[in-house]
C-alpha cells in the first residue's frame, strides 16, 4: 500500500515518533493492586471454589472422570474457576480455551488425557494445602481482572471522543462485549470476520475504524508479532477503502508502560509513516493534540 505524499494538515501534525524523546510523559499507567493487600479478599471469593474441587476430588475414581464432573456444573463462573484449579494440579498442558467449551472435554481426555496426575497423586496434592490455599487464591485472583486495563482504556477514549466530537458517533463495546466485524461496517467487505474495537462516524460516514490494546508488558515474540498483525489489518481495511474511493482512516489506540520496552515505540511510528495520513497511533493522553476533526475528515 503506497501513499504519495503527505497532506498539508499532516505536515502541522506532531507525529507518534515526536514524542519518543519523553514518551514515558505521554503513556497512561492503569491502577493495580497490591500483595499482599489483596489476599482477604482472594481467598474469600475463591474458597467456595477449592472446597468444591475437594468435593469432586473425593467423589471421583480418576482424574478423567474429575474433568468430566467439573464440566457438567452449569454456573459458569464456578465450572470456569474449577477448571483452572483442575489445570494446576492435574494437567497444565491443557490449553485453557479448550477446557471452557463442554464439546471440547472428550477430546482433552483423549489427547491429553495420558498426561493426567493420577486421581490418587491429586488427592495427596490437595491435603498437603490449607483451605483456603493462598498461594492458589492469588494465582485465581489474577485471572479476576484480565482484561480489565483494556476495557478502561476504550472505555475513557469513548468519553473523550464524545466530549470533543459532539456531532461524531462512535460504535463500539465501551468494556466489555463483542467486538465489531467488518462485514457490519461494510457491505462486500472481503473479510467479513475481521474484527475491530470501535468505529467512528460522521452520520452514515465512516470516518475512521480502530484498534485498541493496553500494554502492561511486552517484549520477545509478542513485539513482534504486535505491529505485524497491525499490518496485516491496515493493509487490508486500507485496500478495501481505496478500491472504493473513501476517505475511512485507521486509529491504533495504544497505551501502557509495555509501549516503553524493547522497540515497540520505533516499530509503532514506522507502522504510521508507512501509511502517511492514512493511519494515526495515539495514547490516552495524545487525543487532545492529535486527534482533530480536521484529520478524521480529511
Amino acid at each position: 500500500m503506497e501513499y504519495s505524499t503527505l497532506s498539508d494538515s499532516r505536515q502541522d501534525h506532531k507525529r507518534f515518533a515526536d514524542y519518543k524523546s519523553n514518551a514515558h510523559n505521554w503513556i497512561t499507567l492503569a491502577t493495580g493492586e497490591y500483595y499482599p493487600d489483596v489476599l482477604p479478599y482472594a481467598c474469600e471469593l475463591y474458597k467456595p471454589v477449592l472446597v468444591l474441587f475437594g468435593q469432586l476430588l473425593q467423589s471421583s475414581e480418576s482424574s478423567e472422570r474429575l474433568l468430566l464432573q467439573i464440566s457438567e456444573i452449569r454456573q459458569t463462573w464456578i465450572r470456569t474457576q474449577l477448571l483452572r484449579v483442575f489445570r494446576k494440579y492435574v494437567s497444565p498442558s491443557t490449553p485453557v480455551e479448550m477446557t471452557k467449551r463442554k464439546s471440547s472435554i472428550k477430546e482433552i481426555i483423549v489427547n491429553f488425557g495420558s498426561r493426567f496426575r493420577p486421581i490418587h497423586e491429586v488427592q495427596a496434592a490437595y491435603s498437603s494445602r490449607p483451605i483456603p490455599d493462598e498461594a492458589l487464591c492469588a494465582i485465581l485472583w489474577e485471572y479476576k481482572d484480565r482484561g480489565k486495563k483494556g476495557y478502561d482504556l476504550t472505555e475513557r477514549f469513548f468519553e473523550m471522543v464524545r466530549a470533543r466530537f459532539p456531532d461524531l458517533t462512535i460504535e463500539g463495546p465501551d468494556r466489555a462485549g463483542r467486538d465489531i466485524l467488518m462485514g457490519k461496517v461494510f457491505p462486500g467487505y472481503p473479510n467479513p470476520n475481521r474484527p475491530v474495537d470501535f468505529v467512528i462516524k460522521d452520520e452514515k460516514d465512516v470516518l475512521a475504524i480502530g484498534l485498541a490494546r493496553y500494554d502492561s508488558d511486552r517484549g520477545g515474540a509478542q513485539e513482534d508479532d504486535r505491529p505485524g498483525q497491525y499490518r496485516s489489518t491496515i493493509d487490508e481495511v486500507l485496500g478495501y477503502v481505496q478500491k472504493h474511493n473513501l476517505r475511512t482512516k485507521v486509529i491504533l489506540l495504544n497505551d501502557g508502560p509495555g509501549l516503553l520496552l524493547g522497540s515497540m515505540w520505533d516499530d509503532y511510528s514506522k507502522l504510521e509513516e508507512s501509511y502517511l495520513d492514512k493511519v494515526m497511533v495515539l495514547t490516552l493522553r495524545m487525543v487532545p493534540e492529535r486527534l482533530t476533526l480536521e484529520w478524521l475528515q480529511s
